[in-house]
């Protein structure tokens, strides 16, 4: 087996500060999946990532703390981290896990049309009377998927273009209509997983 042979200057400035850096992009981007599943009560993952991230973070910072005089092992570990904070953000969203809540304010006369629409996707409705500064406005508040939520604002950007909406994230959420989300999307398997644990 022949074995390519690498200049010290080679692996001390460039092969090791890239192997810190995509370390530090793995170990910082399950921390930000870890906190965002500990803010939702996900108890079952959040153990699992904790711990291959910090065997990876000590890789790291083994690796730093043997040459403190190298500035490209720093600048790898800082840019590392930055990087890694966006890919773990990315990854999340594409997850899609967990519920918001859906509040859309709207002028009467849209409200019949989008409250029947978000039935018909079973998500549960609940319709209020309000007051706003130009008038009398309907609020319809629902609980619905995150993966679900694109494509609902879309609609309402069709259906009432002026409507106005805000999504906030749910912890918990029991005794209501919910839509079930498909078992073949990641959001939707670790769901059905965490679904059969409360059982």
């Amino acid at each position: 087996m022949v074995f390519f042979p690498v200049s010290h200057e080679l692996y001390a400035w460039v092969i090791l500060p890239l192997l810190i850096f995509f370390a530090r992009i793995c170990d910082v981007s399950m921390e930000t999946i870890r906190v965002i599943y500990i803010s939702r009560g996900i108890k079952v993952l959040a153990p699992i990532i904790a711990f291959f991230e910090i065997v990876i973070w000590l890789l790291a910072m083994e690796v730093v703390m043997q040459d403190l005089s190298n500035v490209a092992n720093f600048m790898a570990f800082a840019l590392g981290f930055a990087t890694g904070t966006y890919v773990g953000l990315v990854i999340e969203e594409r997850l899609s896990i967990g519920m918001v809540i859906l509040r859309i304010i709207t002028p009467e006369g849209s409200e019949a049309q989008i409250a029947s629409f978000l039935a018909q996707e079973n998500c549960g409705v609940t319709k209020l009377d309000a007051e706003g500064a130009r008038g009398s406005v309907k609020m319809i508040i629902s609980l619905v998927n995150r993966t679900d939520l694109p494509r609902i604002a879309e609609y309402l950007r069709s259906v009432s273009p002026h409507a106005f909406y805000s999504v906030e994230d749910v912890r918990y959420a029991n005794e209501g209509v919910f839509r079930q989300q498909g078992h073949g999307t990641v959001g939707g398997f670790i769901s059905a997983i965490l679904h059969k644990k409360k059982r």
